[in-house]
Parts: C-alpha cells; sequence; structure tokens
C-alpha cells in the first residue's frame, strides 16, 4: 500500500523573530501548513515572503498548541504530519529519515544551537518520579533512573521506542492520526502532546534524523511554567482520577515550594492552589455574531449545537441568538400540543433581551414575536419586517455592529437578505422540509434560497452535504457536531428517581419527537426484555399511554441539561432507536456522542453517520437484530471498555468547533 505523502504543520504565535529560520530549513518538495494562533506581530508576513508556497491559516484566537496543530490536521487530509515548533530547524535528510522508520510516531535527535544533544526522551510522567524530581531535582533523578527525563547520553546514540518525546518536532503516520483522531486542546499548551503520545503506546526515537530547537522560554516566563506544572496535574488526572491526581498535586506543589525563591516557580506554586479545571481561554477582537436559532433557548434542551457553539463563540466575541421563528404555526388537528407551543412561545417572548449565563456576559439571547405564516408570499413579507426591525434595534442596543450572520433555520432567509453582513453561513444542521408538519415546498424553497446565496454553508451530515455539493460546491464545510467531555463525565451518585429503577436498566435521554423516534421498536424491546427497566428521559410531542400496560417502562419526562450526565449514568445499554426516513438520514445526533463521552455501551439502528462509529457502537439492521444487538451488550458489556468508548469522542469539544466555526467565517 503506498505510503502517505508528508505535509509539515507549524504553529506559531508572536513568532516573527524565528518562523523564518523554521520555513528556510524545510525542503522546497514539501508541503507546508503555518497555523498563526493570532499573532499581533508580523508572523504572517514573515512566514508569506519566506514561504510564499505555504498554506497560512489564520486563527482568529489564540486556541493554544493543540488547536493549531488540529487546523493544521484538518488541513493536511490524507498526508503524514510532522509537527514543528516554529523556533525548530531541521537537518537536511531529517524528513526522509524519520519517514523511512515506518513507526506509528517518530521523534528525531534534537541538539541545541550549540550542537549538544538536548535530553529530549521522557518516561512516562508517575507519581514517584514527581515526587523524586522534587526531593532531588529533575537531572539527578534521571540520572538514577527515577526521574521523567533520560539523562543517560547512551540512550541518544541508537534508534529504539521511547515513552514520550518533547514536541518541538515529531511525525505522526496517518494512519495514526486516524486511530487516535487530534490532539486533546484541553490543555492550551503543554502536556497536550504527552497525552497524545501515551495514547499512541509511545514513540519511536531516530537519532540519524536531528533537528535544532532553539527553545527556552518556558525557563524564563513565570506564566508558561505555572501552566507547565498545573498541566501535569491534568494530566494525571485524566490518565489516572481525581484521588490520584491530588497525591500529584501534593507532589507538584513541594517541587515549586522546595524552589520558591525563584519568581517563576512561585507563581507555579500560587497558580496550583487557584487551578481550575482547565485554562481559560481568552477574548479577542472580532466581529460580532447574529444567530438565528432552530431552537428556542427557554424551552427547548441547550444541549442543540447552535445553542453551544453559539455560547462559545461568546467567550472571544459578542454574540446575539435570536429564538426559532418557526417553520409553521401549530394548529388543532396537525400538531401535537398545540396550544401548549403556543402558550410557551408566548412566555419566550415575554422574556425579551437576557444574558442567561453570568459567565459569558457577551452572550445575549432575543425572542422575536413573530407571525409564523409562510404560505402566502405577503404574509412572509410582513413577517420579515416584524421580525427583521425588533432585531436590528436589539442589535442597535447593543452595538453589534456589522455581523457575521449564522441562519441555522431556513425561514430566516426572509429576514437576513437584505441585512448587511460581514458573512453569511448556513448551518445546515437539518434536512427542515422533510419536517412532517412544515410547508414543506415553501420551506425547501427558503432552504435553496439559503444555499445558493450563503458565503459559506456548514453540514453535520456528509450523506447531505454530498447530495448538495453541485449546488453548494467549495462553499461547503463539513462541520462535526462537539460535546462537553467534562459535563458529559460518568457519576458516582445517581438521581434519586433512576436509582430506585431495578436493572439492568436500557435506556433513552433526549426528545422524543414522533418524527425521529421509532416508538413502535421502544415497546418491542419493553415486550423482549421484561426482566428489565426500559428508561426514557425527555419531553414528548406525542402521547406515552401506549406504555402504561408494560410496568417496565418508565418513562421521567424532561430532564435539564445539567441534570442529563446523572441519569445517563444509570444506563446499561444505551439506545438510538431512530426511524428510518429523510430526517434521520441526514442528522447527527448529539447524543451520540454524550453517550459516548459517558463510556455508554450503545445500541443504534443504522444512518450514515453512526457507521463512523461502527468501532464503539453496535449498529443494528433492523428490528430483530436491534432486539440481539441490546441482549448481546447486556451480556458482555458493548464494544471495547468505557474508557474506549469515552476515548472516541475525547478531542470533539464544542469549543473546538466554535473555534473552527469563526475561523471559517471571519476567513482569517
Amino acid at each position: 500500500m503506498e505510503r502517505s505523502p508528508v505535509a509539515v504543520v507549524i504553529v506559531t504565535y508572536q513568532s516573527e523573530q524565528v518562523i523564518a529560520g523554521c520555513l528556510a530549513s524545510l525542503p522546497d518538495d514539501v508541503k507546508v501548513f503555518v497555523v498563526d494562533n493570532a499573532s499581533t506581530d508580523d508572523t504572517v508576513s514573515v512566514a508569506a515572503a519566506t514561504r510564499p508556497d505555504a498554506r497560512i491559516i489564520r486563527n482568529p484566537v489564540n486556541a493554544g498548541f493543540a488547536a493549531g496543530v488540529n487546523l493544521g490536521i484538518k488541513a493536511a487530509e490524507g498526508h503524514d504530519v510532522l509537527v514543528l515548533n516554529a523556533d525548530t530547524r531541521l537537518h537536511p535528510g531529517t524528513i526522509d529519515t524519520l519517514r523511512a522508520a515506518d513507526k506509528p510516531i517518530t521523534v528525531p535527535k534534537i541538539v541545541g544551537v550549540d550542537g549538544l544533544t538536548h535530553f529530549s526522551l521522557r518516561r512516562e510522567p508517575r507519581l514517584r518520579t514527581a515526587i523524586s524530581e522534587a526531593l532531588i531535582g529533575g537531572h539527578r533523578a534521571g540520572r538514577i533512573g527515577l526521574g521523567a527525563t533520560v539523562t543517560d547520553l547512551k540512550a541518544y546514540e541508537h534508534a529504539h521506542p521511547a515513552e514520550w518525546a518533547t514536541g518541538c518536532a515529531w511525525l505522526v503516520k496517518r494512519e495514526t492520526i486516524e486511530r487516535l483522531d487530534l490532539l486533546d486542546e484541553r490543555y492550551f499548551l503543554y502536556s497536550e502532546e504527552v497525552e497524545y503520545m501515551l495514547r499512541a503506546g509511545g514513540v519511536w526515537y531516530e537519532p540519524r534524523a536531528v533537528a535544532t530547537h532553539i527553545g527556552g522560554e518556558v525557563s524564563t516566563n513565570a506564566r508558561l511554567w505555572s501552566l507547565l506544572a498545573a498541566n501535569r496535574v491534568r494530566l494525571h488526572r485524566e490518565r489516572h482520577g481525581k484521588v490520584a491526581a491530588f497525591f500529584m498535586w501534593l507532589a507538584v506543589v513541594l517541587n515549586e515550594g522546595l524552589r520558591a525563591r525563584s519568581p517563576k516557580h512561585r507563581a507555579a506554586l500560587k497558580g496550583l492552589f487557584r487551578m481550575r479545571t482547565w485554562p481559560e481561554e481568552v477574548a479577542s477582537e472580532g466581529p460580532s455574531y447574529l444567530c438565528f436559532s432552530a431552537q428556542d433557548w427557554w424551552y427547548h434542551n441547550r444541549a442543540h449545537s447552535d445553542f453551544q457553539l453559539l455560547r462559545r463563540v461568546a467567550k472571544h466575541r459578542k454574540v446575539l441568538l435570536v429564538n426559532s421563528i418557526g417553520l409553521r404555526m401549530p394548529s388543532p388537528g396537525k400538531s401535537t400540543q398545540f396550544l401548549r407551543r403556543i402558550l410557551r412561545k408566548a412566555k419566550s417572548v415575554a422574556m425579551l433581551v437576557r444574558r442567561p449565563i453570568p459567565e459569558t456576559p457577551n452572550f445575549y439571547v432575543m425572542t422575536p414575536a413573530p407571525l409564523p405564516f409562510y404560505g402566502k408570499p405577503w404574509l412572509r413579507k410582513l413577517n420579515s419586517v416584524l421580525v427583521r426591525t425588533q432585531v436590528r434595534l436589539v442589535c442597535l442596543f447593543l452595538r453589534m455592529g456589522t455581523p457575521v450572520v449564522v441562519a441555522t433555520i431556513p425561514t430566516a432567509w426572509d429576514v437576513v437578505e437584505p441585512m448587511r453582513h460581514k458573512g453569511l453561513i448556513f448551518n445546515r444542521s437539518d434536512r427542515h422540509s422533510a419536517f412532517p408538519e412544515a410547508d414543506q415546498g415553501t420551506i425547501a424553497a427558503l432552504e435553496n434560497q439559503l444555499l445558493s446565496n450563503s458565503d459559506t454553508v456548514l453540514y453535520v451530515s456528509r450523506a447531505l452535504q454530498e447530495e448538495e455539493s453541485p449546488l453548494t460546491g467549495e462553499r461547503a464545510h463539513f462541520l462535526d457536531h462537539g460535546v462537553d467531555v467534562d459535563h458529559f463525565t460518568r457519576r458516582d451518585e445517581l438521581p434519586a428517581d433512576i436509582a430506585s429503577i431495578p436493572g439492568p436498566r436500557i435506556g433513552f435521554f433526549g426528545s422524543l419527537d414522533d418524527y425521529l423516534v421509532d416508538f413502535d421498536l421502544i415497546e418491542k424491546v419493553a415486550q423482549e426484555f421484561p426482566e428489565a427497566s426500559v428508561v426514557l428521559i425527555g419531553d414528548a410531542t406525542c402521547s406515552m399511554e401506549r406504555y402504561a400496560r408494560y410496568p417496565n417502562v418508565h418513562w421521567l419526562d424532561f430532564r435539564s441539561y445539567e441534570q442529563i450526565p446523572g441519569y445517563g449514568s444509570g444506563f446499561d445499554v444505551a439506545l438510538m432507536p431512530w426511524l428510518d426516513n429523510d430526517w434521520i438520514k441526514h442528522a447527527n445526533p448529539i447524543k451520540m456522542k454524550e453517550y459516548l463521552a459517558l463510556g455508554l455501551a450503545v445500541v443504534s439502528t443504522d444512518f450514515p453517520e453512526v457507521e463512523r462509529y461502527a468501532d464503539v457502537i453496535r449498529i443494528a439492521k433492523g428490528e430483530a437484530d436491534f432486539i440481539d444487538q441490546i441482549r448481546l451488550t447486556l451480556k458482555d458489556g458493548g464494544l471495547k471498555t468505557p474508557a474506549e468508548r469515552r476515548a472516541a469522542v475525547l478531542t470533539a469539544s464544542w469549543d473546538s468547533r466554535a473555534r473552527e466555526l469563526m475561523q471559517i467565517a471571519e476567513g482569517r
């Protein structure tokens, strides 16, 4: 099988003094990606002048090293990737020598500007090594085999496997990227390469490949040293749990405390006592965002993608989220619970404009008063003028300027068409014209207008993207859903109501919509597993009385986003029992990643996007197979381990998706 070509990914931040030397050391025939993390100096112009053929990706925010590498990996699709620091210079033949090793991850010999060997090889971080380094120093501990750093010069003379190595230069095979996915962006800087290399099972050291590394900033920069110390604890927590992390924290505190005469160690000690779960992101300058959501913040589940994306964009930019202006007017006989829907929308309108998240003050939510009649042109026109006037007034009051407009619902087209914007993005999260209660012809026409006139069309379904590619062309981008990995962490203590339900528990959480969920299939599950409890959690848009005759079915109704991980933790098997229709064909359920983040064993009906997780989710081909897969999962615990299932979505953070959205929208 032919080997993938190689691409070089260099992440820069305020790197104008060093990037030229790095680029000049690269062979002419290699593809180069420079990912700049919102530098304010001349890094980008120097890079462009030094290497005109390099593709420069401008990240609109400084999202950290791992986020930069991930952008480069995505851009270098189909390539092996050589990750370089901007202050690294390759010696002739290094890339060819690294590739010849043909290992999952290969690292070169690192030397300083003086030509002396750097101690770049490391042992896996352990509590005993941290204590040893604290008491006798890193190099002394390394010489007797108790420290993390390998300090025996003989170890740098021959090729051999190592547990990990410093991340200034490392070549990752494409097969490894496909297996492990991306780097974990939560670390921001330091420990992200450690986590990735350990996840890969170690690295291969090849001393015939050589790179010079200038380095040294972390040893003099108190802020960076503090982050390095805190991330040692965070890495240990993620790999070994909270109890082990506490003892690692004590060991790192001991190390910094014994050396507190130095400003950097004092800063690290102070940071360790104040450390957050993960480093915080920093706001930066840029355009505001105006999003026309397909959901309503005040009564829909806040796991929906437009909520998740825009609340994270609001960490960096001012955001106004406009609650759904609807696809149709609920009506008796055609709509389920039509009176309830009208009342809750009226309550939502009465909320006016609010900032619902105190810790994210740049995130605003409004609900305009709409006239959701789309069948007649003059009513559509009247409604669009009414909604647009309300939105413009709020934008003026909030000093939004000229925003980037994100439309998730097709009925927003009439509103946004005449509005000034820095870019129009159609967030194509669903095919809304397939919604049963909508005026499907009218909604399809509005979808086509957005597809034709948007600057960018974002897809979460590869199947839908492919179908519409003749219309969207190069304006189409796949932006996968994310998951809040930290929120969806298995809880040891269950809510009282689900704890009282006998196991094993076969569960589902999410909206119980009659155009999505196969309720007949759920009933079949209840019949086939009378010894198990079928637990349904979510707001239902249809009657649930059909399950009253099954004592093993427990419908717990709606539970808030904050509560859901606790309930999901009580499932022995998690279900995705979808209908076989056009809506599901083009869906990418967020709950799929939420289930996996909880480490749950999942059984699903078949649809295109679930195939991407076929190694961790059991996919049924029909009703009988669905029952068989549940039975097998109750017996063996599901595909792979809970930790491996969680690892499958570890890098799929909403923060990462939001930054990718910003990078696309702002075109930098």
